[in-house]
């Protein structure tokens, strides 16, 4: 009997023992997510963008798939623990160190700053380019911004209308949340254009020239489109200020480049001059009814501050730079487009 007595003892400790064990494990996992490194000490990518609208288990999915999460069972159950898990979770792009316990990661997809970014616009012509050039940078589609630059009552309220809306946009690179929606766009571009107006007197001398804010931005576009020259845009200015003020056509060649929408185009011809549009300024006088493309800040500047002559007429020198010969009279002016069509029929010819 005692024999059997002390084997059922030991038998008694053994499952004592196991079961200490076992729950000395469990209790170890949690603590060791809460104290110990769970994100790996090296990362591909240290940035991890939640969606809006995302579940729980869809962040667990993403977290998994990036690499920051080795642990699912700790992290869901320490997440349960620090009420991280919501019906509607956080969104956001975020920065995650490297060697971060699963107790800082969750503190910090719940609370943290997030990681803005940047967001860059060049000199896209429409605003289907805007939209899709901006849906690279943030969570929005271009789909979903290009239905709210079209918004006719939100283009209303803020001031605007779908043919000048991209007057809101200057050429720059620009710092905001990824989960930035397209409203949030908007407000957004419209704070820095009110910032750049703002700057350097600019609104007065928009008003010197007889220019709204957006008129002067339309101006703008076209010596944009004119040349890529920064050193003659304020010249090109002046030419079209001129012209505006005695009455005369702008016939400008992008404006009729633009009202075709045939951007492809290396010659403009009488397709392009002839065809009917508001925007072809070859057929209407004054300003089109909008921009022709984004202006950058140079053109825009030159447009503010042209230069002062009595030019009327350009066109482009017979030569490579891309630059511009100018005329007061329409004579000059012939004699310098002869010059250029001969330097073109001989370039041909070679």
């Amino acid at each position: 009997m005692n024999a059997k007595k002390s084997s059922a003892r030991k038998g008694i400790l053994v499952l004592l023992l196991v079961a200490l064990l076992g729950g000395a494990y469990f209790a170890w996992e949690p603590i060791k997510g809460f104290w110990f490194p769970a994100v790996p000490s090296e990362l591909a990518d240290p940035y991890v963008c939640i969606p809006t609208g995302a579940t729980f288990d869809e962040v667990v999915q993403i977290l998994k798939k990036n690499g920051f999460v080795r642990d699912e069972v700790n992290f869901r159950w320490l997440a349960e623990q620090m009420k991280y898990r919501k019906d509607k979770m956080r969104s956001g792009r975020f920065k995650i160190e490297p060697g971060w316990t699963n107790r800082q990661l969750i503190q910090h997809l719940r609370t943290g700053e997030q990681a803005p970014v940047k967001v860059v616009l060049n000199n896209e012509r429409l605003l289907e380019e805007v939209a899709g050039k901006v849906s690279r940078f943030i969570e929005s589609d271009s789909l979903a911004l290009l239905q709210v630059f079209r918004d006719k009552n939100f283009l209303r309220e803020i001031g605007y209308t779908e043919e000048t809306l991209i007057s809101a946009f200057i050429p720059n690179t620009y710092e905001m949340y990824w989960n930035t929606d397209p409203k949030g766009f908007v407000n957004k571009m419209i704070k820095e254009h009110t910032a750049f107006w703002d700057k350097n007197n600019r609104r007065a001398k928009a008003q010197a020239q007889g220019l709204t804010e957006k008129e002067a931005y339309t101006l703008a576009s076209i010596v944009e489109r004119e040349t890529n020259a920064n050193s003659e845009k304020a010249t090109i200015a002046g030419v079209y200020l001129n012209r505006l003020k005695i009455g005369m056509k702008l016939q400008a060649d992008p404006t009729s480049v633009f009202a075709t929408r045939d951007f492809g185009t290396r010659r403009v011809t009488e397709y392009h001059t002839s065809f009917d549009s508001p925007y072809n300024t070859y057929v209407y006088k004054g300003l089109p009814p909008g921009p022709i493309s984004m202006a950058s800040i140079p053109s825009l500047d030159a447009v503010l501050n042209p230069e002062k002559h009595n030019y009327l007429y350009f066109c482009a020198k017979p030569d490579e730079s891309g630059t511009h010969a100018f005329a007061e009279t329409f004579a000059a002016h012939k004699v310098n487009a002869e010059r250029f069509q001969s330097y073109v029929r001989l370039h041909r010819k070679l």
